[in-house]
This record gives C-alpha cells, sequence and structure tokens, in this order.
C-alpha cells in the first residue's frame, strides 16, 4: 500500500497528535510542513524528519508530492484554507471544529464535491474503539431504551495569548472542548430538536465556560459543560430505561473501558487501545483510496455546525432555539 503524502498546514502544537499517529501506520506519511516563517517551517521539519519545510501556506497546496493536507490553523482559518486546499487538488482532513457556521460548513463540502476531493473533520475520538464500542452497546439495548446523556470536558488554559482565547479567530471553551461534548450528545441521542445553551465570557468576549442541554426526537434529553478555566474533566454518562454506560475519558481514551452499571452491579467493557489519532488517519487514507466514504463526512459536519450555531444563539438570546 501506497501511503498517502501528508503536509501540516501551520506548526500548531496538535501537529504532534498527529504525527504520533502517522508514525504508527503505513498508511500515513506526514511529508511536508508550511509556516508563514520559512525559517520556522524548515527548522520545525528537521526536527521531526519531514522531507520539505514550506515558507508559505501557497507554497504547500502548490507541492507535487503532497496528497493531502492536515489544516491545523486556528478555528476561524478552517474553511477558508481547506477550500483553498481543495481547489487545489488536495485531499483535507482539518482539525475540529470545522466552522460553527452552518452554511461554511456546506461551502467547505461543496468545493470538495467540485474538486473530487475527500473532506473530513477531524474528530479523533469517534473513530477509536471505545466510541464504535459505545454505539454497539447503545444499538444492543444493553442499557434500554436512551433516556439522558451528559458530557464534560474541561481544563485550566492559563496562557492569555493563545488564541483559544481569541474571539476574532473563534476561540473559546464550546469551540475548543465544547464541541467533542456535543458531537457525543449527537452520537447518542440524534440531531437534537431544541438546545440551550449558557456561557461566561472572559474580559476578550470568550466564552470560557459554557453549558448546554438538548432535547431529542422520542424524548431522550441531553446536558453538557466545558471550560477553560475549569479543573481538568471528562467524562461521558448514557442513561437508559435498564441501566448506565459510563466512559471516564471518552475523548482521549485513557482509560480504554466503559462500565456498564445496572442496579447493584458493575460490568466493565474493556477495548483495545491504539492511538485514537492513528484510527482518524487511517479512515482519512481509506477514503481517499476509495475504500468508503470517511466515517465523519459532511452531513455529520453540518449537522455538528449548526447544533454549535443554535447552541451560541441561545446563550446570546438567553432562552433555547430550534436547531
Amino acid at each position: 500500500m501506497t501511503p498517502l503524502r501528508l503536509g501540516l498546514l501551520s506548526t500548531a502544537n496538535i501537529n504532534r497528535a498527529v504525527l504520533a499517529g502517522a508514525a504508527a501506520t503505513d498508511a500515513v506519511e506526514v511529508t511536508a510542513v508550511a509556516s508563514r516563517d520559512r525559517g520556522r517551517a524548515e527548522a520545525y521539519a528537521a526536527e521531526h524528519g519531514l522531507a520539505r519545510g514550506h515558507g508559505s501556506y501557497e507554497a504547500l497546496l502548490e507541492d507535487p508530492e503532497v496528497d493531502a493536507v492536515y489544516v491545523s490553523l486556528p478555528n476561524a482559518l478552517h474553511v477558508e484554507w481547506s477550500i483553498r486546499a481543495l481547489e487545489a487538488g488536495k485531499h483535507v482532513l482539518c482539525e475540529k471544529p470545522l466552522t460553527r457556521r452552518p452554511a461554511d460548513a456546506e461551502a467547505a463540502f461543496a468545493a470538495a464535491g467540485r474538486a473530487g476531493r475527500v473532506l473530513a473533520e477531524a474528530f479523533m475520538w469517534r473513530h477509536h474503539p471505545l466510541a464504535l464500542r459505545l454505539e454497539e452497546l447503545i444499538a444492543g439495548g444493553v442499557v434500554g431504551e436512551v433516556r439522558m446523556v451528559r458530557a464534560v470536558f474541561s481544563f485550566s488554559l492559563r496562557h492569555e495569548g493563545d488564541v483559544r482565547l481569541d474571539a476574532a479567530l473563534d476561540g473559546g471553551a464550546l469551540m475548543d472542548v465544547g464541541c467533542y461534548c456535543v458531537s457525543a450528545l449527537r452520537l447518542v441521542g440524534g440531531e437534537p430538536e431544541r438546545v440551550a445553551g449558557r456561557q461566561v465570557l472572559s474580559a476578550g468576549g470568550v466564552d470560557v465556560r459554557f453549558t448546554g442541554t438538548a432535547a431529542f426526537p422520542g424524548g431522550a434529553l441531553g446536558s453538557f459543560d466545558c471550560g477553560l478555566d475549569v479543573a481538568p474533566r471528562s467524562g461521558l454518562e448514557v442513561a437508559g430505561s435498564d441501566g448506565v454506560l459510563f466512559l471516564a475519558d471518552p475523548w482521549k481514551a485513557t482509560v480504554p473501558a466503559i462500565e456498564v452499571r445496572r442496579s447493584g452491579s458493575v460490568e466493565r467493557v474493556e477495548v483495545d487501545n491504539p492511538d485514537p489519532y492513528t484510527c482518524e488517519l487511517e479512515d482519512f487514507a481509506a477514503a481517499v483510496r476509495g475504500d468508503g466514504p470517511p466515517r465523519l463526512g459532511a452531513e455529520d459536519a453540518i449537522a455538528q455546525a449548526r447544533t454549535i450555531a443554535a447552541l451560541y444563539a441561545s446563550a446570546e438570546a438567553g432562552a433555547d432555539v430550534a436547531v
């Protein structure tokens, strides 16, 4: 199998996770990186054993030895550079969240369709055996009919200059870690009919804490909270008519197991624990080869953006809104 030649569009810290994931598979080879500073790009390439470092994003898109691009730029630049990469003939794996604007998500996938290229939103947790096993347990009726879903994800971001605290770059808790929670609620409950959101803003106008609720077809309810100034927390709980599924760390799979809790008993369902970024890259490479669509395609990404947009609209209006 010829590996997919991947270029990194920026030198963001998240690249390190992708590099580690690529090192564990023969499906993808990271060959190049781009920065607006040539010296920085070349130093990064040397540090990580990459063949080339480009001094502009445009140069990476023009590189004939790059098949696909991983977009790890700040959130506000995701759609613009995904579309530019697609129009340059590259497949695109865009770091989550693709966008908070449904129309922009639709435009990005329309560009992918015109170019005949694959575009995928990079929610690595959805590719790990932990998430796949969760889907199987729910579909198998292990806890009966799903009634409630609860997700949490937070950590303390102490660097004031971090792009995740920049409103102009679409920073904020919901976009950074809350989007995982939204993804989980949608995975379990389906697409919500109505949502409600509440937020606490920083002096710079970015949500540093965000809570949300969702009402799903059939009567299931969901809730989540996330934060950038809260002690580290993670978790996902699915409460059904006959039991509860609990994941201590669904996002990074540091605890690769699901607890099945019933009255008077707890069963631990363990799963294999590959690098979730490896799983994500292998799925993306398979889609590029034509083996099937990516696990997270247009429908999921557009629905994710629609839910995030509704949550922000609710937080601003102080009332629940239809999705």
